[in-house]
């Protein structure tokens, strides 16, 4: 059976970071492009970040960039995304998801496959 489960949320104040952790089980990640997504209470899904098969492709929407890191180790299954300077616009439950990598779509920003069941972070003071 196919899951992505993710960890690492919490709460924390306004400038403090979070690393959150999604590993798959049941699939090799390294076959897959990974991205992040997250949702705050009565918004849409907004896409965060997303990462190669390999780690050489990777991006950033506008409400991280600058401050979100992604990365990923293939050989725990395992992405990660490391949030600094939190702010309290950055409280949403957090997924990753997962999608067959091609070449013509390194680094995806739509499609998945395959999805975590989310991790809330919340950043408040």
């Amino acid at each position: 059976q196919v899951q992505l489960v993710e960890s690492g949320g919490g709460l924390v104040q306004p400038g403090e970071s979070l690393k959150l952790s999604c590993t798959a089980i049941g699939f090799s990640q390294g076959h897959y492009a990974m991205g992040w997504f997250r949702q705050a209470p009565g918004k849409e899904r907004e896409w965060v970040s997303c990462i190669g098969f390999n780690g050489d492709n990777t991006a950033y929407g506008a409400s991280g960039k600058g401050r979100f890191t992604i990365s990923r180790d293939n050989a725990k299954n395992t992405v990660y995304l490391q949030m600094n300077s939190l702010r309290p616009e950055d409280t949403a439950v957090y997924f990753c998801a997962a999608r067959p990598w091609v070449i013509s779509a390194p680094c995806p920003r739509a499609q998945y496959d395959y999805w975590g069941q989310g991790t809330q972070v919340t950043v408040s003071s």
